[in-house]
């Protein structure tokens, strides 16, 4: 069975041939997608990002950022201190997913709306 790993390190040319398939490759757990939502207005410490986030724990939000900064949507900066300070920043390849994360947005509350 191959893992989000083994996914985030595929080269370009063992990519789905399926376009919207390598986009869910790329984006399809639930808490990747809160972290590009979370991200969108801007640069976060892993802490602002836990606590945006919710329930997901410390060790699976470390790996998916992980595997995101892997697959080239964000970026990670670590500054020298006591204690250690990192940010994360989306790049502009994860920024382009805002079309994608304002469709799912709208097409959410739509559903919410009519089911409500």
């Amino acid at each position: 069975m191959e893992t989000q790993k083994d996914i985030a390190a595929t080269p370009a040319r063992e990519l789905p041939a399926c376009p919207v398939e390598t986009t869910l490759m790329l984006i399809s757990d639930k808490w990747k997608v809160l972290i590009l939502r979370d991200l969108m207005p801007g640069t976060k410490r892993f802490g602002e990002l836990k606590k945006s986030i919710g329930h997901v724990s410390q060790k699976v939000l470390t790996a998916q950022l992980r595997q995101m900064e892997a697959s080239g949507l964000v970026t990670r900066t670590v500054f020298p201190e006591v204690p250690p300070h990192v940010e994360y920043t989306l790049t502009d390849l994860g920024y382009s997913l805002k079309p994608i994360l304002d469709a799912m947005r709208e097409w959410g509350e739509n559903y919410q709306a009519k089911n409500a």
